[in-house]
């Protein structure tokens, strides 16, 4: 019955400008069924007294890609940028929160690095969209050219010649919506009262672009390496390479009460993602190349918050890792943040205003 509700849910979502203005009594229904989405069993959770929020947020995001070949010769190349630190503010109102972070020390506000981060939770169902694009500020942190070479010389130089796009979405639905409640470990708009777990299972779409200059990479190992350098091995000669994947998840989230007003979450989602790809080569296989195949890929999150409903502070961690594997070369790129918060509810709900004058 559950995932009834919530195929109906987003099709009242899509066609509600249109259905509003032509069916008036129908408004009562669409809103019945949207409260549904946020129906509690108040022994456990208790349910969000304000309308609105402010936040203050710091974040340290993570931002980790890995390339390898299997052809005449094993290599593989690992790229992070410097940890970015942020800070800024939020606002929220129900169950979505919106905001923007600035960069601490950052000077050039033009590195062509781009994020944008939407979250809506409800009891029920989880919305996660995400957009980035880095810069070129990304750093060779591991290099693996063959057995018997010595890489370490390359380690921590700068690169400029890796670009990478990441956009998608996941939609997850939450089992055990009555007791266990996601918003009250990331979006903390309820707190959970006793201790409670939940399936979870959603699914996903997302695209990756990923653009290598190869040949600015083969002259830095020249350049560093010297006599010792070697050359890229094939698998690695490309321009660029696009990913398409849709995935199905599934996974177990559990709320920890171990004190009064304090929580302690962790969450585990594992998909199985269908990926089609397209890239282009450069030497014989100038035409360039396509596979599909399936990968597993996870969503991890972990949470400790204090909310005692007029003020709230903690920590949130959410990671993205996303698998691409076949004979010719595989990928990984593994993302996320760790955000440190506080802030304050307000906007007494009417019926809390009421029972406060009773």
């Amino acid at each position: 019955m559950g995932m009834k509700r919530l195929v109906l849910f987003f099709v009242l979502v899509t066609l509600w400008p249109c259905y509003a203005v032509s069916q008036d009594d129908s408004i009562g229904i669409i809103r019945r069924t949207i409260r549904e989405f946020d129906h509690l069993d108040e022994r456990y959770i208790e349910p969000q007294h304000y309308v609105f929020s402010a936040m203050l947020q710091g974040s340290y995001s993570i931002d980790r890609y890995s390339l390898s070949s299997s052809g005449l010769i094993d290599q593989s190349i690992t790229f992070m940028p410097d940890a970015k630190v942020k800070v800024g503010p939020y606002a929220g109102w129900k169950w979505v929160f919106l905001g923007y972070c600035f960069e601490l020390g950052k000077l050039n506000f033009d590195d062509g690095r781009r994020e944008f981060d939407f979250s809506m939770y409800s009891s029920q169902v989880g919305v996660d969209l995400f957009y980035r694009r880095t810069g070129s500020d990304y750093k060779l942190r591991d290099a693996n050219l063959g057995e018997g070479v010595d890489a370490s010389k390359l380690n921590n130089q700068p690169f400029d010649g890796l670009k990478v796009g990441i956009t998608g979405f996941n939609v997850y639905y939450i089992f055990n919506h009555g007791r266990f409640s996601y918003p009250a470990a990331f979006s903390q708009s309820t707190i959970q009262k006793i201790s409670c777990g939940s399936w979870l299972a959603g699914v996903g779409y997302t695209r990756h672009s990923l653009e290598l200059d190869y040949q600015s990479l083969q002259s830095l190992i020249n350049e560093k390496m010297g006599s010792q350098a070697v050359s890229l091995d094939s698998g690695l000669m490309f321009n660029s390479v696009r990913y398409y994947d849709v995935s199905l998840s599934g996974g177990y989230a559990y709320n920890w009460v171990f004190a009064k007003n304090w929580l302690l979450a962790s969450s585990l989602q594992m998909a199985l993602g269908y990926k089609r790809c397209y890239g282009e080569t450069v030497g014989v296989d100038q035409r360039g190349f396509s596979f599909n195949n399936f990968n597993i890929d996870g969503i991890a999150r972990f949470a400790l918050v204090y909310n005692n409903m007029n003020w709230y502070a903690g920590a949130s961690a959410i990671f993205h890792t996303y698998n691409y594997r076949k004979s010719r070369f595989q990928t990984n790129n593994t993302f996320g943040s760790l955000n440190v918060y506080v802030g304050v509810n307000f906007g007494l709900k009417k019926k809390y205003r009421q029972k406060k004058l009773e």
